[in-house]
């Protein structure tokens, strides 16, 4: 007989599980701060190492030299093509940079950036991030929004503009220390059955005849199967975030990034990265996006990295 009390099988937060439609993934949610900065910035995942350093956190081991997992986030340079205007979350007009050096990759062609909007709420740069300079064998760029703090749209134009047509480093988005949320898609797993898939306790050996299945897909009323019973489907390449992550270092000395040996499934870094604490989502060479931490966005950690043991690197995957 089934258990009457018991956990739940599967969060309805995370519904519906199917595959996202593009690595490629839109930041909904970003921290309403009144400084003017740049919120978010792309990266590719690389592999896993592991860094000793300085806790210097409110926590049981404060003061004492810890190693702890990383992950290694290249983040090639941006390149600023235009300015994109908004009101009340709509697009209302780009205005698009005339540089054919700098629209040749996109193969933007008549751009018509006569005027600005006459009216106007928010701001955000139209970048693309130079794929080619790295090793994960994509040439077509990869094309974002960047985002920007603070609550007067003018302030964001005279701060963006400053910017158009030139490069944008990960350097002048976030500083060491600061915390962030990453968002990207997940690792892949196919179709999946319910076990795997929702975590639900397989059947006694002499229950049914069958061991990996569910008891019951519910009442006799409603006469249908309900969409919050677990059953079997995608599993995996799921649109996620990872909040909360510290940046422990940003490496952007050529000698530094030359000492770094081949990471499986990667190869080499050829740009600036950054180490950040603990694991995140996806497969080497899959798309991240960083933003700025709605939660601790004021927040900045002072770190003193002791061992870069990512120089010689043991990757975990």
């Amino acid at each position: 007989m089934a258990k009457r009390v018991g956990p739940r099988r599967g969060s309805r937060a995370v519904r519906p599980r199917k595959r996202a439609k593009n690595l490629n993934v839109r930041i909904n949610d970003v921290p309403h701060i009144d400084e003017v900065r740049f919120l978010n910035f792309v990266g590719f995942k690389v592999g896993m190492s592991q860094v000793s350093f300085v806790e210097t956190r409110e926590s049981p081991s404060k003061g004492s030299e810890i190693s702890k997992a990383v992950t290694l986030v290249e983040v090639p340079k941006s390149v600023c093509f235009g300015l994109r205007f908004l009101r009340h979350k709509q697009v209302v007009k780009d205005v698009i940079i005339k540089d054919e050096k700098i629209l040749k990759p996109l193969g933007i062609k008549n751009v018509d950036n006569s005027s600005l909007p006459e009216s106007y709420d928010e701001v955000r740069l139209l970048v693309y991030c130079a794929v080619g300079d790295t090793t994960i064998g994509q040439k077509k760029p990869v094309v974002y929004e960047i985002l920007i703090g603070g609550k007067d749209a003018k302030k964001q134009y005279e701060f963006a503009k400053n910017y158009l047509g030139k490069e944008i480093k990960i350097s002048d988005v976030f500083k060491k220390g600061e915390h962030v949320d990453v968002v990207a898609v997940t690792k892949g797993k196919g179709w999946q059955g319910v076990i795997k898939r929702f975590g639900v306790a397989k059947q006694r050996r002499k229950a049914t005849g069958k061991v990996r299945h569910l008891g019951t897909l519910g009442p006799w009323h409603p006469a249908y199967v309900m969409y919050t019973v677990p059953m079997a489907g995608q599993t995996g390449f799921h649109k996620r975030t990872e909040q909360n992550k510290v940046i422990l270092d940003i490496v952007n000395d050529k000698n530094e990034i030359n000492k770094v040996k081949p990471f499986h499934k990667y190869g080499f870094i050829k740009n600036d990265f950054v180490v950040i604490e603990g694991s995140l989502q996806g497969t080497p060479k899959r798309l991240v996006k960083l933003k700025l931490s709605n939660r601790n966005a004021t927040k900045k950690e002072t770190i003193q990295i002791i061992d870069k043991l990512y120089t010689q690197v043991q990757n975990t995957g």
